[in-house]
């Protein structure tokens, strides 16, 4: 009974989280949004058994990746006011309708997965080896090689093109005084 509870609500505060998330005009704020929506997300790998991936989510993508973010944001001086007004808006109702449609694609997830007699089959499907160091190294490191090398690769031209628009950005600042 409490595990459910646990993972209700760590599935909720992941939920609201992300939303909160995307909502935000300040940088800042979605990036620590996103964090609390990551720490949930590892709670429901630790109730899963997969130890390690609980632990890479906090250490490497809580601890390293968004604080690469964070760095990143204050680095070029973002603040939420860069993001008003800035390309097309979607109209009110259009806003509305997408919601109303996402959440009942979100009911009808729920509805499938945790009220159907296959919720119980779905969870015995799994290994019993699932999220370990072993089975993740193996499939990082062979079928899913190149795009994690691409995925450094890209978040270092993230941090080089992001320190280089800082400096353009200063010096010319500094032209115009």
């Amino acid at each position: 009974m409490l595990e459910v509870l646990i993972f209700y609500f760590s599935a909720l505060v992941a939920i609201a989280g992300a939303v909160l998330m995307i909502v935000q005009r300040n940088p800042v704020a979605s990036v620590l949004y996103l964090i609390l929506s990551l720490a949930a997300q590892a709670v429901l790998y630790i109730q899963l058994s997969a130890l390690f991936i609980g632990a890479l989510l906090i250490i490497v993508y809580a601890g390293a990746i968004l604080v690469l973010f964070l760095f990143v944001i204050m680095l070029l001086n973002l603040r939420g006011e860069h993001f008003e007004d800035k390309g097309p808006r979607l109209g009110r109702a259009t806003k509305y309708a997408l919601s109303v449609l996402f959440f009942a694609e979100f009911v009808v997830i729920i509805k499938e997965l945790a009220f159907t007699e296959r919720a119980g089959m779905l969870a015995a499907e799994t290994a019993a080896d699932f999220g370990g160091v072993e089975p993740v190294a193996e499939l990082l490191y062979t079928k899913y090689l190149y795009p994690f090398e691409l995925t450094s690769v890209l978040l270092l031209v993230a941090v080089v093109g992001a320190v280089l628009m800082a400096k353009r950005e200063k010096t010319a600042r500094q032209e115009d005084i």
